[in-house]
């Protein structure tokens, strides 16, 4: 009766939406993990390594793409051959629906958080981000965009995945250094924040 429960292990599936992408990154489904490795292995040898321009690259491509099915079509109306089987090329209204849904919910929260930077004076929100705006400013400098974007998703396939296989050793750890964190934060808050003057919010309220 005593004994206190242990904590309550976090679906990462869940947390990551449940759907093909988590099974993705979990590594549930080997082929797509694979394909997604690989593909992005090899973009970033063919435009990091080769020094291969991304422009000429997609021109390249659709330029091959776009001769290849031309001839198909003319050799299939000489031949009475079917003609490429190509997919209807639309985009359904739901999808940018959704797409759009997407992009104003990020948009709005950006929004919110300049504003209470900016208006709310909140300095532990604006030390956060500054912290974070600071770190990717000094990761940015040692590697461009399209590393960047290499490692991040190196990180997406092996972080999830990790933490799933471990994940009451990582909650420990993060559960001290979260302490820890709290802890320096409430010296600096004491000692410096506090002292900073915030205006007279009471008497902004009165009028």
């Amino acid at each position: 009766m005593g004994e206190s429960m242990p904590p309550r292990r976090i679906s990462v599936h869940q947390t990551l939406g449940g759907g093909p992408v988590a099974d993705v990154l979990l590594w549930k489904k080997w082929s797509g993990g694979v394909l997604l490795l690989t593909s992005t292995t090899a973009s970033w040898l063919l435009f990091e390594r080769a020094g291969y321009n991304l422009l000429s690259f997609v021109a390249n491509v659709l330029l091959l793409l776009v001769v290849i099915l031309f001839l198909w079509a003319k050799s299939a109306s000489l031949l009475n051959r079917p003609l490429p089987p190509l997919p209807d090329m639309e985009i359904s209204e739901a999808n940018v629906v959704k797409a759009a849904d997407a992009l104003h919910a990020g948009i709005n929260r950006v929004l919110s958080i300049a504003r209470d930077i900016a208006i709310g004076r909140n300095w532990k929100l604006f030390l956060q981000v500054a912290f974070c705006l600071w770190l990717a400013s000094y990761v940015g400098s040692f590697f461009n965009f399209l590393t960047l974007f290499y490692i991040g998703v190196l990180l997406s396939l092996s972080v999830p995945m990790l933490y799933d296989k471990y994940q009451d050793h990582i909650d420990d750890k993060l559960h001290v250094a979260n302490r820890v964190i709290q802890t320096q934060y409430r010296k600096i808050d004491d000692s410096i924040l506090k002292k900073i003057p915030l205006g007279s919010n009471k008497e902004k309220k009165l009028q």
